[in-house]
């Protein structure tokens, strides 16, 4: 059911899929790159003398078929049971490189495009995300840091949501309505556990603050929301962030609001277990049907792991609302 492909630099190209164990392919919404694990038995085809694993041989995993994972070997351990463990990840990985770069007047799509051709990786399909953003700065900056910035600056402006992605060895951007799995997960549907809990220790806040330097004036400007409501039920929970010289006070508005409205209200999580669905992977939106906490909405994929292990396959969530 899975095929696993090893492509070294040397050209060679071989089907470990009989000699591996213990696959899981991990992928998280917002700052890190697509994982693959899995062992590999040093036996059988692992003991030709041609036959090598070696770091930045690519890896190409697909299910009954359909396109899962394209990375490159990132890291090797090898045991005292003739077991090697190996980790891979996809091109998203080579974008934890820092550079500093100045954009203005450009969108977060055009962004991520020119990114990729500077830095040699590949592209796919990148949604036209629309705002322009203003002059911006990233010094000594990560360039994934870079992207959810542009990203969370689009949002924030309100353009939508959008999920930044390797899809089978192509970076891609596509809107959030564009990553709903049209399946529901819960009571009597492929669930098999789950936890769920309401918090408003992270990503909770009742005031936001937005300053602007104003650099030729040589002062600042702040912006503020609250909500007094929710502070003298929480207590006073506030978020600070420095917004560009570039934007007007119009924009500043914007952000501000589109801000409190996100950030003032209790967070709510859930992790489930399932059945696998190799169309879910975080960035998705799927339907969650659970009775016992009155769950019954659109919830999105914050994070996925996919296990394969023989015949199984299931898959570990985490959600939230957004």
């Amino acid at each position: 059911m899975l095929q696993i492909l090893l492509e070294n630099k040397d050209g060679s190209i071989w089907d470990i899929s009989e000699i591996v164990t213990s696959v899981n392919w991990r992928t998280v919404r917002v700052g890190k790159a697509g994982t693959l694990t899995f062992t590999v038995i040093r036996d059988g085809l692992y003991q030709a003398k041609e036959f090598k694993i070696e770091p930045g041989s690519v890896v190409s995993v697909k299910y009954k078929s359909s396109p899962m994972f394209y990375g490159y070997v990132f890291e090797l351990r090898y045991d005292i049971d003739d077991a090697v463990q190996i980790t891979a990840y996809d091109q998203i990985r080579y974008l934890d490189a820092s550079d500093s770069r100045v954009f203005k007047g450009v969108t977060a799509g055009h962004i991520i495009k020119q990114i990729a051709a500077d830095f040699g990786l590949k592209s796919g399909m990148i949604a036209d995300t629309k705002y322009k953003l203003p002059k911006t700065l990233h010094e000594s900056k990560k360039l994934l840091d870079m992207i959810y910035d542009v990203l969370e600056q689009t949002t924030m402006a309100g353009y939508g949501v959008y999920v930044f992605y390797d899809d089978f060895g192509a970076l891609t951007l596509k809107h959030i309505k564009d990553m709903t799995v049209l399946k529901a997960f819960g009571d009597e549907s492929l669930m098999t556990d789950f936890s769920y809990g309401i918090s408003i220790d992270k990503d909770t806040f009742n005031q936001v603050v937005l300053v602007q330097d104003k650099k030729e004036l040589k002062k600042s400007e702040a912006y503020v929301a609250q909500d007094s409501s929710n502070i003298s039920k929480w207590g006073l929970l506030k978020y600070y962030k420095k917004v560009d010289e570039g934007l007007n006070p119009a924009q500043i508005n914007q952000i501000l609001d589109a801000t409190i409205k996100a950030k003032n209200r209790p967070t709510r999580t859930l992790r489930i277990d399932a059945i696998g669905d190799l169309n879910v992977r975080s960035g998705c939106y799927i339907h969650i049907e659970i009775q016992a906490v009155g769950l019954r909405q659109l919830m999105l994929v914050d994070e996925c792991t996919h296990k394969f292990d023989g015949s199984d396959h299931t898959m570990t969530l985490e959600l939230k609302v957004i």
